[in-house]
């Protein structure tokens, strides 16, 4: 009998081991297809599993890949697709039928080989029932699972369940459950709980119930009462000292308002406790519970202590004489009603010298843990009903609180209040009233005021029914984190710490531009508005801008140093300025634009004309005339020998008056051994500024003198001197 067998689309294949290899499509298929499918089918043994592993794949963006599982009734649902190709998982089926499908979506298509093999599949584990247990022999097929049920309780269900073999193995049955019994008689008791019917719910009425415990011989028991709270005041419950119900009473609560804190102790190795409930139709709100009856002592030895919501400790765990037991609470309680250590005392009739203390979950306190758990009252029995409590947190100055409300399930009338500071006239941090989910709050100080009030006319039943909150110190959390300093560049704070708020600017040194958000904002949840900037060095010029009633034409799009600008303007607009803009790069301060931006203004709009400037010794203007129209221009150029300082290129600038776009240039002539000379004229005009005429000498000695004209020009012709001399 084959353990497996694939089949595919127009052929079939039987395999005899457990294990084997798909290829996908087969090497058989065609390569001349444009696409191809296949359909994969692999069964195994009934209690088997199919494992898929991909062991390579190609192009897997060209197909599609499709891992089912079987159902049963022909019904299948998809374990994986391709994506498993990408992450190199390992699938396993929880059926003994797996299908594979593959698709190619364009040719050429592509391919994936898988590897399968089977695996032995198993029962899921039972979950253990409240107030019971659960043991496995076995989770595979012919396992068996063994539920038992905790003294006082009684097994509702099979105890024993069965893991069948199947496509998919199955228990035989559905997982039981433990129910508080109504009496009983419970032989060689040592230790163990009895509580009411349908515990933890309410118990019903018209009841009467007996429990009968045996202790062994020699052996006297001992009763520890966790709580009792009946419902009416014809309920009553009886435990007597004795195997019947004609034995002398311990307990009546008919006769006794308040439990005894030490509870109770038998004289013989008997006990006998009776519930009787009132038969009028009512419903109940409370409910009773006897917990902890053991066999505490033989001759020698006092009874077990035990301290509910708490741990103890000693030293002779056999409770003789001497023995001393220390107690401690679980986070969240507080010892009262005893003390914190007693010791066993008197041979003759041995006895605890002091009664066993009680863990409550106390209403207000303050706290200066750095970690612990705060409670509702009385938690996790219900909390009482017009309480106003307040708790007072408090870790170190330059810590925080995190809060994580891990149960709030209180009513509607309720309030849970939390204050960001030490008193109720702190901000408040929340408010909640009725159930929630759990959730987490982070206080902006070290201290933190909880409240809890509950209404004083409804009364909140049932078992864990309050709030469970777990508090940890944590570091600040009221500013956002530091920002690193940037690489070319620096940044600046509105704030000296990063509150909320806070906005940080980065700005870049010359020759640099900022490439992201120049502004990075503390947010409300404490990260920035967005990634940090970086300076990057500036590779060409920014836009200049559109000019009105012209068009542009690009040398480059990026306007990187050497492209051009070209403005032209519309027809029936005059250039006023220079039509060409160059970007090039000016020292460490980046490229620059060499000009500004021209203007295009309407040809029939008159304007004032541009007297003729003049000309500088030794230059030549291109044009005499007087007068010069608006848009016009003038070139200078100057005698053999000489150069040119300045522009050589002068427009007539429209205006009301119009302007001449710079000063004339200046014609210089300079033989080798004069530039000092040239420099002292230089320096002679700089430190006259005062003086309307200045007096500048060539090196042939003779002289002329400029009219009266603004000192930044002179300054100006200094400047291009020195850019022009050779270095």
């Amino acid at each position: 009998m084959e353990l497996s067998t694939l089949s595919t689309t127009g052929y079939q294949v039987g395999f005899s081991e457990p294990d084997g290899y798909i290829e996908a499509p087969p090497p058989s298929s065609s390569s001349s297809q444009s696409t191809a499918e296949c359909s994969y089918t692999i069964t195994v043994y009934l209690g088997y599993g199919v494992e898929i592993q991909v062991k390579s794949s190609s192009n897997y963006s060209c197909y599609v890949l499709l891992i089912l599982i079987y159902l049963g009734r022909g019904e299948n649902s998809m374990l994986a697709n391709e994506s498993i190709l990408m992450r190199g998982l390992v699938v396993r089926s929880h059926s003994n039928q797996i299908s594979i499908r593959f698709h190619s979506l364009r040719s050429p298509a592509g391919s994936v080989l898988l590897r399968y093999q089977a695996f032995l599949l198993s029962c899921v584990f039972p979950g253990r029932p409240l107030d019971g247990d659960v043991s496995v022999s076995s989770l595979h097929a012919g396992g068996r699972a063994f539920f038992s049920c905790l003294t006082g309780y009684q097994l509702e269900g099979p105890a024993v369940l069965h893991c069948r073999n199947a496509s998919s193995p199955y228990w035989s049955g559905k997982e039981p459950h433990c129910r508080a019994v109504c009496g009983g008689f419970i032989r060689n008791f040592t230790v163990g709980r009895i509580v009411s019917p349908g515990f933890p719910t309410n118990y019903s009425n018209n009841l009467t119930c007996h429990w009968m415990l045996e202790a062994a011989e020699g052996q006297r028991l001992h009763v520890h009462f966790e709580k009792v709270a009946l419902a009416e005041d014809d309920d009553r419950l009886l435990i007597k000292n004795g195997n019947s119900k004609d034995s002398s009473p311990l307990y009546d609560s008919y006769e006794v308002e308040y439990l005894p804190n030490e509870g109770l102790i038998s004289t013989s190795r008997h006990l006998f406790i009776e519930l009787t409930t009132d038969a009028t139709d009512r419903v109940q709100l409370t409910h009773f519970t006897q917990t902890f009856l053991l066999s505490a002592f033989s001759a020698g030895h006092c009874y077990e202590p035990f301290v509910k919501y708490g741990n103890l400790s000693s030293s002779d765990h056999s409770w003789a004489v001497g023995a001393v037991v220390g107690f401690t609470c679980d986070p969240g309680y507080t010892l009262e009603q005893g003390s914190a250590a007693i010791e066993c005392v008197d041979g003759r009739n041995p006895e605890w010298n002091e009664t066993e203390p009680a863990c409550r979950a106390v209403c207000s306190g303050e706290i200066t843990d750095s970690a612990g758990v705060l409670l509702s009252p009385n938690w996790p029995e219900p909390y009482d009903k017009g309480q106003d409590c307040i708790w007072g947190i408090h870790v170190d100055e330059e810590k925080r609180i995190m809060l994580d409300i891990q149960v709030l399930n209180i009513g509607k009338n309720d309030l849970l209040s939390f204050y960001d500071g030490d008193d109720l006239a702190a901000k408040l941090l929340a408010q909640y009233g009725g159930p929630k989910p759990r959730f987490k709050l982070y206080t902006s100080t070290a201290d933190v005021t909880i409240q809890f009030q509950s209404d004083p006319a409804t009364s909140v039943h049932g078992f864990r029914n309050g709030f469970v909150i777990h508090f940890f110190e944590v570091a600040r959390n009221d500013t956002c984190p530091e920002l690193p300093e940037i690489s070319n560049g620096w940044k600046s704070a509105s704030h000296p710490e990063l509150v909320q708020g806070t906005v940080v600017t980065y700005q870049c040194y010359p020759g640099y531009q900022v490439a992201g958000a120049e502004l990075l904002v503390c947010q409300w949840d404490l990260t920035w508005s967005g990634d940090m900037p970086s300076c990057e060095r500036v590779v060409n010029c920014g836009d200049p801008g559109q000019v009105e009633n012209s068009r542009r034409e690009l040398s480059s799009p990026h306007f990187v140093v050497g492209s051009t600008i070209q403005y032209i303007c519309n027809k029936g607009f005059t250039l006023s300025g220079n039509s060409l803009l160059t970007c090039f790069r000016r020292g460490s301060s980046g490229p620059r634009w060499n000009q500004r931006l021209p203007s295009c203004l309407r040809t029939s709009e008159s304007f004032e004309a541009c007297r003729h400037p003049g000309a500088p010794p030794y230059g030549t203007p291109s044009s005499h005339k007087q007068h010069f129209q608006a848009g016009e221009s003038l070139r200078y150029s100057c005698s053999p020998g000489h150069r040119l300082l300045g522009d050589p290129k002068l427009y007539c600038i429209p205006g009301h008056p119009s302007q001449w776009s710079g000063l004339p240039p200046v014609c210089s002539s300079r033989p080798l051994g004069d530039s000092d000379a040239l420099h002292k004229e230089c320096a002679t005009i700089k430190s006259s500024k005062q003086h309307e005429l200045f007096r500048l000498k060539n090196v042939k000695t003779r002289s002329w003198l400029l009219p009266a004209v603004a000192t930044e020009f002179l300054f100006r012709v200094c400047s291009l001197l020195q850019r022009t001399e050779p270095r």
